[in-house]
């Protein structure tokens, strides 16, 4: 029973804590909606401007599609070929099957070329200071930056490779992904020719040794062939009752032999030599194929037009200066309705009327359920009128003042209700009035709004 109260109790706390005076914050913004207004209307005029004043930047895309098969797509020359389920020994991710050929396509085997190819210099520093680096090529390291400009993806589960590049000037881009691709596949081609020449280097190497072997194999060869038996049925039947015929035999079988082995030696180096030829074969047609790449361009750049450019984007700006405008213009009022030399809205306590006038009837129940418990009114400026006029029962009104006076009347008194006006009553005296009855232990049932 115990914790359940303990647990109601929470909630009501809780409750409390995220109470918001949605009447406040609505009058609030309504009082600085001239100033929220001009606000949000500058800074959105800010970022449409930029559109048409900021220098314009391009970007020329491209996509590549890697073959990641052996060289060659084909299969019938290369006995070898295995698709692109490992490369190098090792498992390739879909989630990233490109990520060596991104790396050697960032490499400055690729990219120092396309520096130079472009002129791709280092500038003065803001325009104006000359540095060591000035009118020197670009590192690869510089170039490639922070991977934002160029940039390289590899489109999800494909092999398909983006390159995308930015740059204030459309030929400028262009140019360098052109460069980068055309770079890319020489260094593709370079690397398909050493390997093309290695493997037939390797393969006519032991082709020579199997030649050489089979040659001497031949000659080497000994004994007389197997068919000769088929003529020695007659000898053999002597050989029963010579001994003489009986050793003939024993050394003509031992010549058989030695004549099978010899066959079966050269029949084994024989297959191996043919097959080092077939092998050899395939290397030759691969070499003279080595000039080609497993670089298929799918999506080449093309130039921009002058109107196409990619950033500033005048939908863009204009989102940014809905989203900083509404940012600012709120940050603006917060400042005003904490720095604010009068009363504001933010200022007054969660219990107020918000109109004197309006919510005459509102105010009038709450004196009457107050009737019984001790009620003064506190009137800041000149609302003791605007009391006055309303005829709301002879309870004592008391001018706010920082004074004995005040402080006598207060003491007569346990509830009090405020009068103030908001944008005319002085904020820092408001607060001064309100910290004093606070002091006194004074329970302020409401404020009213004049």
């Amino acid at each position: 029973m115990q914790e359940s109260q303990v647990y109601d109790n929470f909630d009501n706390e809780f409750d409390e804590e995220l109470t918001i005076d949605i009447k406040k914050i609505f009058f609030t913004v309504w009082n600085g909606k001239y100033l929220l207004i001009k606000i949000f209307s500058v800074v959105l005029l800010f970022f449409i401007l930029l559109t048409f004043f900021t220098a314009k930047k391009y970007t020329v895309e491209a996509d590549l599609y890697i073959n990641k098969s052996n060289y060659t797509n084909l299969a019938e020359f290369n006995p070898f070929v295995i698709e692109s389920q490992t490369e190098d020994g090792f498992s390739v991710s879909n989630a990233n099957k490109l990520t060596n050929e991104i790396e050697l396509i960032k490499s400055s085997l690729v990219i120092d070329n396309v520096i130079h190819e472009n002129n791709l210099i280092y500038k003065k520093k803001f325009g104006i200071f000359t540095t060591p680096k000035t009118g020197k090529y670009l590192s690869t390291k510089a170039f490639i930056g922070k991977g934002k400009n160029p940039k390289f993806d590899n489109i999800k589960n494909t092999n398909i490779l983006k390159i995308r590049y930015t740059s204030k000037n459309p030929e400028v881009a262009y140019n360098i992904v052109n460069s980068i691709i055309n770079n890319y596949i020489e260094l593709q081609q370079s690397l398909n020719t050493e390997k093309s020449k290695s493997d037939k280097a390797i393969i006519e190497k032991e082709y020579n040794k199997a030649k050489a072997q089979l040659s001497s194999n031949l000659n080497q060869s000994s004994g007389l062939p197997e068919s000769a038996v088929s003529g020695m049925s007659n000898f053999s039947a002597l050989s029963a009752f010579s001994t003489s015929a009986s050793k003939a035999i024993a050394n003509l079988k031992g010549q058989i032999l030695s004549g099978k082995r010899s066959q079966i030696a050269v029949s084994e180096q024989a297959a191996k030599t043919a097959e080092l030829s077939s092998k050899l074969e395939w290397a030759r047609i691969v070499e003279e194929m080595s000039n080609n790449s497993k670089v298929l361009i799918i999506n080449p750049p093309v130039k921009p037009e002058a109107y196409e450019q990619t950033s500033p984007n005048l939908l863009s700006n204009i989102l940014l200066g809905i989203v900083f405008g509404l940012l600012l213009s709120l940050l603006a009022l917060i400042i005003k309705e904490t720095t604010s030399k009068t009363l504001t809205y933010s200022m007054i306590g969660d219990n107020a009327i918000y109109s004197l006038r309006k919510n005459l009837t509102e105010l009038k129940t709450i004196l009457l359920t107050n009737k019984d418990k001790n009620v003064a009114f506190v009137a800041f400026d000149d609302t003791y009128a605007d009391i006055k006029e309303q005829n709301l029962g002879k309870y004592p009104v008391i001018t706010a003042e920082i004074s004995e006076e005040f402080v006598t009347a207060l003491a007569k008194v346990q509830n009090v209700i405020l009068f103030e006006k908001i944008n005319q009553t002085d904020s820092k005296f408001y607060k001064q009035i309100k910290s004093i009855l606070k002091d006194m232990n004074k329970n302020i049932i409401k404020e009213v709004l004049v």
